[in-house]
């Protein structure tokens, strides 16, 4: 079984691209629901938006709880490879190495390949190809340089353009900073499923700019 840690975030939803690309499609996507909005692990706002991605994929999801507890939470992580009979993971991390090593090291225990295409990728790159073939919503901001002007936009060369320059200004890797924003990431426009998609993203683009 070849599954997909999936947040519905930007990350995982292009590192399932990029290995289906590859002849590895995922056949399940996992989902961790913590109780914990502060997880050190696992991604939370809007975590039940990814019902519709997962439509739009036209993948099999299934949800899994953890308190969130730090360290704790890893055994409900490995529960869920285990009783869905996880073979291949393929997981979005980029630059976290708290994440990427304690994932890797339940894959190792349990006999599980796992592969995480994104790694140490080149930020520029990443929100290249997401703002040329996705749809990435920022759904919270929670990081020095972001405020409330970012909700409910998409990552487009303009919103690229003004992540470099406040970069500059504070003297970060603009995606490194980006990496600790929450973001809703559309598959690639597809037919009626993708409508639908793009419906509820713009419903939920209103709602973040109050309207």
């Amino acid at each position: 079984m070849i599954a997909t840690l999936f947040s519905g975030g930007k990350d995982s939803t292009l590192a399932l691209h990029r290995m289906a690309a590859k002849g590895k499609r995922a056949e399940l996507l996992i989902t961790m629901i913590s109780e914990n909005d502060f997880s050190y692990m696992f991604h939370k706002p809007n975590i039940m938006q990814t019902k519709l991605q997962a439509e739009a994929l036209g993948i099999r999801q299934i949800f899994a709880n953890t308190q969130g507890k730090k360290e704790e939470e890893l055994e409900d992580l490995e529960d869920a490879f285990v009783e869905n009979g996880v073979t291949e993971l393929i997981t979005g991390a980029v630059a976290s190495t708290y994440q990427k090593d304690r994932i890797e090291a339940i894959c190792k225990r349990l006999g599980i390949e796992c592969h995480s295409p994104l790694w140490r990728i080149d930020p520029m790159e990443e929100l290249a190809e997401l703002s040329r073939d996705y749809n990435v919503i920022v759904t919270q901001v929670a990081a020095e340089g972001f405020d409330s002007s970012y909700l409910g936009q998409r990552i487009d060369a303009e919103m690229i353009e003004k992540l470099v320059r406040s970069t500059r200004n504070i003297g970060r890797i603009c995606c490194s900073r980006a990496e600790r924003q929450s973001r809703s990431c559309s598959t690639r426009p597809c037919s009626e499923r993708g409508s639908r998609w793009g419906k509820a993203t713009r419903r939920r683009r209103e709602l973040s700019k109050g309207t």
